[in-house]
């Protein structure tokens, strides 16, 4: 194999999209898929490829500092590209304690162990960090976040996230490790487990239960659909400059009451039923605790310098998501039933 790379998270959504990419796009690389398997990983997300002869998966946790140390101990790898985490800032409200662990912690142990096994031949190597636009606060009615703006985290999610991306610096600054770093809006597309807005709203939708919007679901967040990120993430890995920052958008500015409405409308023609009727199941919430009001990305560094852009306006990738829900009733079924975990023991503890 010309090159072994580490990607963490790869059972999750997006790293799912990102390790099928690079398996199937990169045949001479030994991909090493590491997931500890949580709530959010699910293995399911990579039938397609899990008999490939350059994919391998290794269930663990990031926060074991033994187990990391043996792992690039191990494989040796060429480079890292680290996504998993804790994400959904609700949970981050109720328990901010695990992710302090896993997206702090966790971020320091992969930092010191491709340190420890890169420390005398740096030059190649690469450790890449994906973040979340999260980082930099809330936007008013204007204005666009970019490379240079000042971090303002206001949830334990976000806060967490800000500390792992200022570690990585860090290592760069203090022991030179060659690293690059993007930060991300919001990302929709299949395989996202149904907590999240789109796939929640799809599966309420279907199943005739209550669609809970926040607030008075004025929010507005910029959407960027899974695949494209992916693309841009083999860009940065490839192409990016080491010690950069890359922030990936999808151009795509929607309050969250609007989305929903436009997804009813997809839904109701989708299920054969009245135009209207989905929007009838739309229910206010208490809003969520310090809730950011807008996010909005300007990409252009990344368009400029890598020649990346997004594939696809949000209407269409919406329609898309929304068909891969539909065909996928299994995959839902299953996610929300929790019988998702029984395929990680069919699969690999009971051959």
């Amino acid at each position: 194999m010309q090159k072994t790379i580490l990607i963490t998270g790869g059972a999750g959504f997006i790293g799912s999209h990102v390790v099928r990419l690079f398996v199937n796009k990169y045949p001479n690389y030994k991909i090493v898929n590491l997931d500890k398997l949580t709530y959010a990983g699910n293995l399911e997300n990579l039938t397609d490829v899990a008999n490939a002869p350059n994919y391998e998966f290794v269930k663990g946790d990031i926060i074991d500092v033994e187990f990391i140390n043996s792992l690039f101990e191990k494989y040796k790898f060429d480079g890292v590209l680290h996504l998993a985490a804790e994400s959904h800032v609700d949970r981050s409200i109720s328990d901010p304690g695990a992710f302090i662990n896993t997206n702090i912690l966790g971020t320091v142990n992969l930092l010191n162990a491709a340190r420890a096994i890169w420390q005398d031949n740096l030059g190649d190597k690469r450790f890449y960090h994906i973040s979340t636009d999260e980082v930099y606060g809330s936007l008013g009615s204007e204005g666009f976040f970019t490379e240079e703006t000042a971090y303002d985290p206001r949830s334990p999610y976000s806060a967490s996230k800000a500390s792992s991306d200022h570690l990585v610096r860090a290592y760069m600054h203090t022991y030179k490790l060659p690293v690059v770093l993007t930060n991300c809006s919001n990302n929709y597309g299949a395989n996202q487990f149904p907590e999240k807005l789109i796939p929640l709203a799809i599966n309420n939708i279907k199943n005739n239960k209550a669609i809970p919007i926040y607030g008075k679901g004025e929010n507005i967040r910029d959407w960027l659909f899974v695949n494209d990120h992916a693309n841009a993430i083999d860009l940065v890995f490839h192409k990016g400059k080491n010690g950069e920052t890359y922030n990936i958008g999808g151009n795509n500015e929607w309050t969250n009451i609007d989305l929903i409405h436009k997804l009813c409308e997809i839904m109701d023609s989708k299920l054969g039923r009245k135009q209207g009727e989905s929007a009838k199941l739309i229910t206010f919430v208490k809003d969520r605790a310090g809730h950011d009001m807008r996010y909005a990305i300007d990409s252009s560094k990344i368009q400029k310098e890598l020649g990346w852009k997004p594939s696809l306006q949000f209407e269409e990738g919406l329609e898309k998501t929304v068909d891969w829900y539909l065909e996928n009733e299994n995959w839902i079924n299953n996610i929300t039933s929790g019988k998702y975990a029984e395929y990680y023991d069919n699969q690999y503890n009971k051959r």
